[in-house]
């Protein structure tokens, strides 16, 4: 980062082929849409232009990367949400009827899982997604979040236990088989 930020361009190269991949996954786990997440990856690395003469090596580069994500992510799903309420109250205020998780059909179980997560309230979505896929340390996800280590945990084993609870029909039906 510091070579692109004295003007290497091939560092930038670099730093896209490695950590381009890592956060087109994350939008995409949060979005579920892969031109979605081209946007905001476009985005993102826009910022991390525009941003990188600010950047300080004692900053770990991936935390830096993602902070900058999150918050473009954050954006995104705060507009989507003003979207739909002003959508509903155009449209009388009704709102569709949402289908149970499971629904009529028997959901193949990486569906199931991916609807579970996305019950999950969005900063348990975003630290379960940062440990767990990103492999970040809770002490990681704190900075990169402004928080303390201890509010990223308390969030983390929430959503643990909430998504053990939901799944619990789904494990249930493996220890049966």
């Amino acid at each position: 980062m510091l070579d692109y930020a004295a003007g290497d361009l091939r560092a930038f190269e670099l730093l896209f082929e490695r950590w381009a991949p890592r956060l087109h996954a994350f939008f995409r786990r949060s979005l579920g849409s892969a031109v979605d997440a081209d946007d905001l990856l476009q985005l993102t690395f826009l910022r991390v232009h525009r941003a990188r003469r600010r950047f300080q090596a004692q900053w770990p580069l991936g935390s830096w990367l993602f902070a900058i994500a999150a918050r473009l992510r954050q954006d995104e799903l705060r507009r989507r949400r003003h979207a739909n309420a002003n959508a509903r109250t155009y449209a009388g205020g009704e709102e569709e009827a949402q289908l149970p998780i499971e629904g009529e059909m028997k959901l193949e179980r990486i569906s199931l899982v991916q609807a579970v997560l996305e019950d999950l309230p969005e900063s348990q979505r975003t630290v379960i997604h940062l440990h767990r896929y990103e492999r970040m340390t809770f002490a990681e996800i704190a900075r990169l979040l402004g928080t303390t280590e201890g509010a990223v945990k308390l969030r983390a084993f929430r959503a643990y236990r909430r998504l053990r609870a939901l799944l619990a029909p789904l494990l249930a039906e493996d220890d049966a088989a």
